[in-house]
């Protein structure tokens, strides 16, 4: 057995604590990256919650949401809190599961399932959706959500005509 000095034991050690720290920082950078950003986790749990007014609180005072799928929307804190009210109303179990999300800039695209059970329906339904969200110069608040997702297959899923409406609140 070959003795080494303890200068080559010193540079092994730090050698080997190198190659540590660069694969931990490369595997949580790999992690952060396969992680939506922290204002996609918010949003859906907003949306998986009960409180409507936090998703309200995600956006800036002016913000907007957009349901392609309706094709109505909201303005403002107070009215996305009242579309978030009106669709626990309607859907029970409403849950956005997200798949990927994807940052360039100031925009974030969501690929996601929305899934729920439409009161009075036969069956739920779970469809696919991509929501596009805009945000502030900081990237703290949402300015612009929209959600592009099939009606028709909500409906269909569900077991109710394609002319379906909700019931008059």
């Amino acid at each position: 057995m070959t003795s080494r000095p303890p200068r080559a034991i010193a540079v092994l050690t730090a050698a080997a604590a190198l190659c540590v720290t660069t694969a931990t920082t490369a595997h949580a950078a790999q992690d952060a990256e396969r992680r939506p950003p922290r204002i996609v986790i918010d949003w859906a749990r907003a949306w998986n919650g009960t409180d409507p007014q936090a998703l309200g609180a995600l956006f800036t005072a002016g913000g907007t949401y957009t349901d392609e799928a309706v094709g109505i929307t909201f303005h403002g804190r107070q009215e996305i809190a009242g579309w978030k009210a009106r669709a626990d109303s309607l859907i029970d179990n409403v849950h956005v599961t997200v798949r990927a999300a994807h940052r360039d800039g100031d925009r974030i695209t969501v690929e996601a399932v929305y899934s729920g059970h439409l009161k009075g329906a036969p069956k739920p339904f779970a469809v696919p959706m991509t929501t596009l969200l805009d945000l502030d110069r900081n990237g703290c608040r949402i300015t612009s959500d929209q959600d592009h997702y099939s009606l028709t297959t909500v409906l269909t899923q569900s077991g109710l005509p394609a002319d379906w409406t909700p019931p008059a609140h």
